[in-house]
This record gives structure tokens, C-alpha cells and sequence, in this order.
């Protein structure tokens, strides 16, 4: 209960379970800055290990080792990285909050997901909708960013004659053509992908609908002087996309919609015109993907093939640099969560940037790009409505 007295609150941090998800949403420092303050955390056992976080660093910075998910779940505030996904549905808690990327507009999987987080009234905050003052997405941004620069790594991967690529090096070497490197979003995992590819050498072609976000890009690289020749940054178009689409070596997707799905910009028909062994690196498959020939994949099996193209959409690509992302991540989580500890959800929520973080609550979807891609507007109502 939220009143004037000192909060205690226990919260809880499992171990991920998706595929090859090494990250971890509470760093040993985390877990100790929480502790210090009054409040208690269980931490499965492992959780940190594929992050290089150790139970004894968790133990020593005052936290309860647990060595069942259940137990973590046992929480007034579970924080995670990944959503649950459906092994974990039955430990949800009634009435708990839960603090993790949720990307519920994304598939029929995080459907049934939302309709679990309604019927147990659990608050679903966020990462991926959470705002600062200026608009922006702070804690979807170094994930942004660092899945940007890998999906040129997997590209090169996918690009070499014995993955049944093109036999292409993302780089700059005399005598041999530049790989055709074409990233279709500009914002942060469109930023981060054209730096590392023009960082090697490769011409990179930057496409963003937004006229005053081009102007600002131009401007940006122009600043990286080493940079800026190597990339060409221009305002999109379905006509102008269909004609870079075609031009690519490796097409990264880097669409973005806040909350809601990511549009279908490159068609069947565009994918089946692209070069034989061109690679796909669609970073927007976390919201459903901005082809028509998108679907899932992992780290276990990152790749499938359609019409001679490698696909590769991988759902939580940065789970492959775990220690750096968990450092990144958290940099950035933590602070909101520490305030959500300290002072309660209702005087949290009045930052209305973390308020718009607020996906379910009551039984309710609170983020309307949500409620409308899942086809659930009557379960939508405003949150200032509920509190």
C-alpha cells in the first residue's frame, strides 16, 4: 500500500528462458543499490551467469537466491528483459507489475500474453514505450543501438559464399565492387547499422520518410567527417524503397512505431527482385517485422530462406553481446525502477514520460497502438482514467 511511510517492496529477477537470452535486467550494483534502500530481491539462481554476473556477487550485494522462477515471480515487482513467453504464463502474479520489453502488439503469442496480463490485472510496463521529456524512447535506445551495429555483423556472416550469401565482405578492399549495404529507418538501430557498415567501408544508403529527420541525419554524419562520404541518406518513398531494395547487398530493416506494429514496407514482389544471396537483417521483427516474408527466428537457428534471399530476424539479437547490452540496458532501466521502488506506482506514474511505459493496468490496455494492433479496442482506456 502506497502511503507516507518508508516502501518496502520485494522484487524479483529470473533467469531468462528465451532461446539463447543472455541478458539480465539487474546487475550485483543494482541489486545492492535496492537492497541499501530497504527493499528486498530474489534472484533465481543463474540468472546473471550468461551476463558474467555471478549468484555469490548477487548474494554479496544483499540479495535472496531463489532456485525456482516461481520463487522470482513471487514478487511485487518482477523485472525481466525478454516478455514472458508461455512457460512462464502460470507464474504470473495477480496484481503484480511487471517491468520488462513487452512488445505486445507483436504476434498472436504476445496476444495471448496481453489477455494473461489483463484477466491477472497486472501492470505491464514497458521498456519500448517509456519516454523522456523530448519524446524520445531512452530505454529502447541502447538496445537500438547495439542491434543496429549487430545487424551488420550478421549480415557480413550471412553475406560469405559458404553461408549461401554472395560472397561479399562488408568492407573496402581495391579492385573489388563495395557491398550495396541499404538500411530502411533512421532512427536508432537505423543509425547504429549505418554507422558500422560506413565504419567499414561498405556504401551505406539511409532511407527515412521523416524530411526533418533526413535534414538532422545529414547533419550527424556530416559531423563524422570520416563517415559521411560513405553514406547517402535520402527521404523515402514506396517508389524510392523499391528501387534501393533491389540495389541491396544486405537490406537491414530498422522500422519503428512505438508499441505498435511495424509497417509491411518491403513486399513479396520487391524481395523476389533483390540479388540472388542478398541478406535481410530485419531488426523490426520484434514488432512483427517490416517485410511481408518476415518471421521469427533465434539465436539456435538465426536464418531461413525464401526466393534465394537469407533472412535473418532474429527477436533479441542484442541477447548475443549479453554482458555489454546488460550494461547498457540497465544504465538506463535502473533509475526508473529505483523511483517505482521508492516512491510507489501511482507517484511514479506522475513523470507522464514513464506513465506512457504503462501497457496494461486494471485490466486494461493503456497504450492504444497496442489495443488497436491487437484488433482489442474495447479493452482500452486511458491510464489517467484508471488511477
Amino acid at each position: 500500500m502506497e502511503n507516507s511511510k518508508k516502501l518496502e517492496m520485494i522484487i524479483g529477477l529470473p533467469k531468462e528462458v528465451k532461446t539463447k537470452e543472455n541478458r539480465v535486467a539487474l546487475k550485483p550494483s543494482d541489486v545492492e543499490a535496492l537492497f541499501s534502500v530497504g527493499h528486498k530481491v530474489k534472484v533465481e539462481k543463474n540468472a546473471g551467469y550468461g551476463a558474467g554476473y555471478l549468484d555469490l556477487e548477487y548474494e554479496k550485494a544483499g540479495a535472496r537466491m531463489v532456485a525456482t522462477a516461481k520463487e522470482a515471480y513471487d514478487a511485487d515487482i518482477v523485472v525481466k528483459v525478454k516478455e514472458p513467453i508461455e512457460q512462464e504464463y502460470p507464474l504470473l502474479k495477480e496484481g503484480s507489475t511487471i517491468y520488462t520489453y513487452l512488445h505486445l502488439a507483436a504476434s498472436e503469442e504476445t496476444k495471448e500474453l496481453t489477455k494473461i496480463l489483463l484477466n491477472k490485472k497486472i501492470t505491464g510496463i514497458a521498456y519500448e514505450t517509456v519516454e523522456n521529456k523530448k519524446g524520445e524512447l531512452p530505454l529502447l535506445k541502447p538496445m537500438s543501438l547495439i542491434a543496429g551495429q549487430l545487424a551488420i555483423d550478421y549480415g557480413a556472416r550471412f553475406l560469405q559464399t559458404f553461408q549461401g550469401g554472395r560472397g561479399m565482405l562488408i568492407g573496402e578492399v581495391e579492385g573489388a565492387e563495395l557491398t550495396q549495404v541499404v538500411v530502411l529507418g533512421g532512427g536508432n538501430v537505423g543509425y547504429g547499422a549505418a554507422v558500422k557498415a560506413a565504419g567499414t567501408k561498405a556504401k551505406v544508403y539511409l532511407l527515412d520518410k521523416n524530411p526533418k529527420k533526413v535534414e538532422q541525419l545529414k547533419k550527424e554524419f556530416k559531423g563524422i567527417n570520416k563517415l559521411y562520404h560513405n553514406v547517402e541518406i535520402l527521404e523515402s518513398s514506396p517508389e524510392l524503397i523499391r528501387e534501393y531494395v533491389k540495389k541491396a547487398d544486405l537490406l537491414v530493416g530498422a522500422i519503428l512505431l512505438p508499441g505498435g506494429k511495424a509497417p509491411k514496407i518491403v513486399t513479396k514482389e520487391m524481395i523476389q527482385g533483390m540479388k540472388d544471396g542478398a541478406v535481410i537483417v530485419d531488426v523490426a521483427i520484434d514488432q512483427g517485422g517490416c517485410t511481408e516474408l518476415s518471421r521469427p527466428t533465434t539465436h539456435e537457428e538465426p536464418i531461413y530462406k525464401e526466393y534465394g534471399k537469407t533472412f535473418c530476424c532474429i527477436t533479441n539479437m542484442p541477447g548475443s553481446v549479453a554482458r555489454t547490452s546488460t550494461q547498457a540496458l540497465t544504465k538506463a532501466t535502473f533509475p526508473y525502477l529505483l523511483t517505482l521502488t521508492n516512491k510507489g506506482l501511482k507517484q511514479a506514474l506522475k513523470d507522464e514520460g514513464f506513465a506512457k511505459g504503462v501497457n496494461t493496468y486494471k485490466g486494461h490496455i493503456t497504450y492504444y497502438a497496442v489495443a488497436e494492433d491487437l484488433g482489442m479496442e474495447d479493452k482500452y482506456k486511458k491510464l489517467e482514467e484508471l488511477l
